[in-house]
């Protein structure tokens, strides 16, 4: 199948998956699961070893960044920590700066902070105040997308800066626990390149 037909435009509302099976298997093959990591009954996806594989982390990148390649992206936004590490690389390839979502307390300058939701409480996260100018077209970037509150979280804070959020990417998408389908629920288009069953 040529590969301008695997993707769907930049500006429906649906980005994601339409990727081969052999792509999808391959890259899927490189994460690593630990089991009742970080406590028992959890299934623990570890995208280290996809990153350590240069082959992998390169597909990776290229497929989370196609539907946007010749678009204008102003900003790509990472979300701590493993999202410095993929949203740098995307950044890279769309010819974007990158901006660090972090929490409270780690940025040294005017900050614009957020509470979002835990799985067992609320936190802070926050963004340089000047990181972003009003009507930046932005794309989310994190590793994993579980119960979306990080996420859903950063849209916010983007959307409360004045970004126009673009889209979100994501590595791994467990759809049983509904992230994804919140971000859709915000008009956030949602690019995954797999998913797990499960927690």
């Amino acid at each position: 199948m040529p590969i301008s037909q695997r993707f769907l435009p930049p500006n429906q509302t649906e980005t994601e998956i339409l990727m081969t099976p052999e792509l999808a298997h391959d890259l899927k093959a490189s994460v690593r699961t630990i089991p009742d990591y970080p406590q028992p009954g959890v299934l623990f996806r570890d995208i280290t070893t996809l990153l350590g594989d240069a082959r992998s982390f390169r597909r990776a990148v290229d497929e989370l960044v196609h539907p946007w390649a010749g678009s204008k992206i102003d900003k790509v936004a990472g979300m701590e920590a493993r999202g410095f590490i993929i949203g740098g690389a995307v950044a890279h390839q769309v010819s974007a700066g990158f901006v660090p979502i972090r929490k409270k307390g780690k940025l040294p300058h005017t900050t614009v902070r957020i509470a979002y939701s835990l799985e067992y409480g609320i936190d802070e996260m926050e963004v340089h105040a000047d990181a972003i100018k009003p009507g930046e077209r932005v794309i989310l970037v994190d590793d994993l997308i579980a119960t979306g509150g990080t996420a859903e979280g950063a849209v916010k804070l983007m959307r409360q800066i004045g970004a126009d959020v673009v889209a979100a990417c994501f590595i791994i998408d467990l759809p049983d626990l509904g992230g994804a389908a919140k971000l859709r629920a915000m008009d956030v288009p949602v690019r995954t390149l797999m998913t797990f069953e499960g927690h």
